[in-house]
């Protein structure tokens, strides 16, 4: 896969892009300041040129191609406005051709030749931006075996035009240069790999900080649908009861109107209490949403306000035990009230029932919560969409509990609701 041409501003380190024009800048202007002129020696009258051309002159390459060494010394420095990122081939061939580069550029430059060790140097820089670790590793390792080979042979040039003395000094000052020159690919080695390293850091935590900003979002949404979900319901829970015990008021006074009007009254003023708890639901609903429905009162005295509601709207008195070890959390307490009166306010609507039995009890650090009628029942694979089973299901899922409705037609149905306490206590 080709990469396009590198731009400066969006280089991953411009910095490192300017110290590879320095560098390619000093020796290039190695080839454009000439030489100091060479001190006076007996036996060497003439300078020394270390490169194969200045060696051996009669070479038919030098005579093609005088110019080889700059030119690869332009390509090279072409090669790096693009660096391979993905394909491991061309990453092979790209460095592959960069050695061959160098090479020309030491081998048959005469001025070049002095200073190419740097081309070494943006050999390794342009590896680590391309390998992993174990890449970088081996471009290094290769880098500093062509040094020691050019060396070798530059040595072996020299040998035939020099004395045993000045073979010596060369001998001692590569070995000095050699050494000067593996701890500077040592150092930028471990340079790179520590700006490497950073700026892969950064790229994580750039990651990690965009994935927490997308949660934060989908939190925010969840919450929302959340707040909206339970909006309903308390709409629902309280004003829909409320709404519906109302209804049966009214119908019931409508029927005694001619027949019994003293019973009729007593139904209208009935359905007027609960216009008014209707109205005081919606109110409250707005403003506050009702987080507590039982008024600071108990969870019994709560219960059996709906037992007597649904009494006084149905004519049936719902038979409740409750057994209560200790006291229960506000979230719980809410939590049954809420299933209780929406189970009692189906029972008004689609039962039928003539007796309701009411049971919550703690056993073994659980609470049981059931709730019977001997109505006509339903298919409760055919009836999963009604809000108030969704409302009662939400509220024993959100405390971690377990609900359950056992039902056929014409058998009534059974409510069983085990909420865990152990975590709660």
């Amino acid at each position: 896969m080709t990469n396009p041409l590198i731009q400066i501003k969006k280089h991953p380190f411009p910095s490192l892009l300017y110290l590879e024009w320095i560098l390619l800048t000093i020796t290039a202007l190695i080839a454009v300041i000439p030489p100091p002129p060479p001190p006076l020696r007996r036996f060497h009258p003439k300078p020394i040129e270390f490169s194969i051309c200045g060696t051996f002159p009669d070479l038919s390459i030098c005579n093609l191609l005088p110019e080889l060494s700059t030119y690869s010394l332009i390509v090279f420095a072409l090669m790096g406005l693009w660096l391979p990122k993905n394909n491991h081939k061309n990453k092979l061939i790209y460095t592959f051709f960069e050695i061959i580069l160098i090479l020309t550029t030491g081998l048959f430059g005469e001025r070049f030749a002095r200073l190419f060790p740097f081309l070494y140097i943006i050999l390794v820089t342009r590896g680590c931006l391309i390998f992993e670790l174990p890449g970088r590793l081996f471009v290094t390792s290769l880098a500093f075996s062509l040094f020691l080979l050019t060396t070798q042979l530059k040595y072996q040039l020299f040998s035939f035009q020099s004395s045993p003395q000045a073979q010596e000094r060369f001998r001692f000052l590569s070995l000095n240069w050699s050494l000067v020159f593996a701890l500077s690919l040592v150092f930028v080695l471990l340079m790179m790999n520590a700006v490497l390293s950073e700026r892969h850091s950064h790229q994580k935590l750039a990651i990690a900080n965009e994935k927490l900003r997308q949660y934060a979002m989908q939190i925010e949404n969840q919450a929302t649908l959340e707040e909206r979900n339970r909006i309903a319901r308390e709409i629902h829970d309280s004003l829909g009861h409320s709404l519906t015990a109302l209804n049966l008021q009214l119908e019931t006074a409508l029927k005694l109107w001619q027949s019994n009007p003293i019973k009729a009254e007593t139904f209208l003023k009935t359905a007027k209490e609960l216009g008014s708890k209707a109205l005081n639901d919606v109110r409250q609903s707005v403003s506050t949403m009702r987080s507590n429905p039982l008024q600071e009162q108990s969870l019994e005295i709560a219960i059996a306000g709906l037992a007597e509601s649904f009494h006084r709207s149905n004519g049936i008195l719902p038979i409740y035990q409750i057994n209560l070890e200790y006291s229960l959390p506000p979230e719980i307490n809410t939590a049954i009230y809420r299933i209780t009166q929406e189970s009692l306010t189906n029972i008004s609507k689609y039962a039928s029932a003539t007796k309701v039995k009411i049971e919550l009890t703690t056993i073994r650090s659980n609470l049981r919560l059931i709730i019977q009628d001997n109505g006509k029942g339903f298919d409760f694979r055919q009836n999963t969409t009604g809000f108030g089973l969704h409302s009662m299901r939400d509220r024993t899922l959100a405390l971690g509990g377990e609900f359950n409705i056992n039902t056929t037609p014409g058998s009534g149905c059974k409510i069983i609701v085990n909420i865990p306490l152990m975590r709660l206590t």
